[in-house]
């Protein structure tokens, strides 16, 4: 069912991480969720697609962060002076 609304018990198990957890991500806006009389609500296809994001930009940065083949090469083979 793509329209799946969880509970942050239930997002915090399918994270896998503690309730606090969620419901500060959720209070920082750094997770997808609406609240409903005031309690968190998160749509499952939005979850699914931010975690998505964020393996993207894991990714995105690891490559970025990577160095370059050319780099660690040419150390040491400089002009060397006469002394």
């Amino acid at each position: 069912m793509s329209d799946e609304i969880l509970t942050l018990p239930e997002v915090a198990g399918f994270l896998k991480v503690a309730d606090k957890t969620v419901y500060t991500m959720a209070q920082r806006s750094e997770i997808p969720a609406f609240k409903v009389r005031g309690q968190w609500r998160f749509k499952r296809v939005d979850l699914d697609r931010w975690i998505e994001a964020q393996k993207v930009a894991l990714n995105s940065s690891t490559i970025q962060n990577a160095p370059k083949p050319s780099e660690g090469m040419t150390r040491g083979r400089g002009r060397q002076d006469d002394h």
